[in-house]
């Protein structure tokens, strides 16, 4: 059985995970497991680049194959932001609120046909010797005007799906876990898993 560390804390994700995972050969450890790991900061300038580093450094520590994510909403018309900076968009200790206040503000003039939204969710599953591998997913979308709904967390208050006809905040959960860029990415991920042990 393979030992995968998943580079969080976020006892949330590790359920998630490892509901995804159901039926491998895997056996997914968190941070948790590894209280003397490092914090790793995020300053890349990509998805891909948080997530790599989070996956290596957590691979080299512990020994064990690691898995890190990084995940955040990209504006067409904002030249990607917030990207990497979604958390923090208004500021370091900046709540969901003030994150998507900030967001309506600097989109207020922007016309409904140019305001084209994408959640975006890169995977990294990174080896000890430094081999990385990635998957991504994305749920393409657009700034609503105003908030809608109160379910999830981050922007999904804003981020409003034509297909649906719908924010994300007015799914539920099942729906939402069904659909999203984070499900895509962690399917994408099983897939290769598939492969690789069918492979075998």
């Amino acid at each position: 059985m393979k030992t995968v560390v998943f580079a969080s804390r976020n006892r949330g994700k590790i359920r998630e995970i490892r509901a995804l995972l159901e039926g491998l050969p895997i056996s997914l450890r968190s941070l948790d497991d590894f209280p003397d790991a490092p914090d790793v900061e995020e300053d890349g300038d990509t998805f891909w680049a948080n997530a790599r580093k989070k996956a290596l450094a957590i691979a080299r520590h512990t020994g064990c194959a690691a898995l890190a994510d990084d995940s955040g909403l990209t504006v067409a018309a904002l030249g990607g932001a917030p990207g990497v900076h979604s958390a923090r968009y208004a500021g370091e200790n900046a709540d969901d609120a003030k994150n998507i206040d900030k967001l309506l503000r600097v989109m207020k003039d922007i016309p409904k046909e140019r305001r084209n939204a994408a959640f975006r969710c890169v995977l990294v599953l990174c080896e000890p010797d430094g081999s990385c591998e990635s998957f991504e997913g994305a749920w393409d979308g657009r700034i609503a005007e105003t908030p809608d709904g109160d379910g999830g967390f981050g922007y999904d208050p804003v981020f409003y799906v034509p297909a649906l006809g719908k924010t994300v905040a007015r799914l539920s959960l099942e729906e939402k876990n069904r659909l999203s860029h984070r499900a895509r990415a962690f399917g994408r991920f099983r897939e290769a898993l598939e492969r690789r042990f069918q492979n075998r």
